[in-house]
């Protein structure tokens, strides 16, 4: 009886305040930069990922494996369904839409880490998912709650605040 191991090929990241992590070199590709990096031949044993502190490459880490396993469990489904040569429209998992849900479920300061990463990490999908949920909490609140959740400091008089009001009375209105 014959068994075959298949290697899975990890890499190695190292966070802005020095935290090593190892990966599934397939999940760590769904950033672009770092998928840019390898393909231009980066040869050290650990690829700096500078301005993302280790709490939040955790996080990214957390989501690439997800989404990672998700696809590779979806892909065989899709490839056994499929008798025409057009693709198949893509299937949202239920469980791993909730999963989002929760992943992007944390206070303000937590997720504008989780969205500068994914820009950096040039990561589409996890930018658009925070992004939207950063979106979502701000919908609805007055302008003076949006500037303190971003801290933004309101340099109006109060004469040019309300000529901005009796202008944009829509942008007002609450809901």
């Amino acid at each position: 009886m014959s068994t075959t191991t298949t290697t899975v090929k990890k890499i190695h990241l190292r966070s802005s305040d020095d935290q090593d992590f190892e990966v599934v070199e397939a999940a760590a590709l769904w950033s672009q930069t770092i998928k840019n990096m390898i393909d231009d031949g980066y040869d050290n044993d650990i690829i700096p990922v500078p301005n993302i502190k280790g709490s939040v490459l955790a996080k990214v880490i957390e989501y690439c494996n997800k989404h990672h396993e998700a696809e590779a469990q979806a892909e065989p489904e899709a490839e056994s369904s499929s008798s025409s040569t057009t693709p198949a429209p893509a299937v949202v998992d239920p469980k791993l839409k909730a999963w989002d849900a929760e992943f992007v479920d944390q206070d303000y300061p937590a997720l504008f880490h989780l969205v500068m990463a994914a820009n950096f990490l040039d990561i589409k999908d996890m930018l658009e998912l925070t992004t939207q949920a950063v979106a979502d909490k701000i919908k609805g609140k007055q302008p003076g709650e949006v500037r303190e959740i971003f801290n933004i400091k309101n340099d109006f008089t109060p004469e040019e605040e309300e000529a901005i009001r009796s202008e944009h009375p829509w942008a007002y209105e609450e809901d």
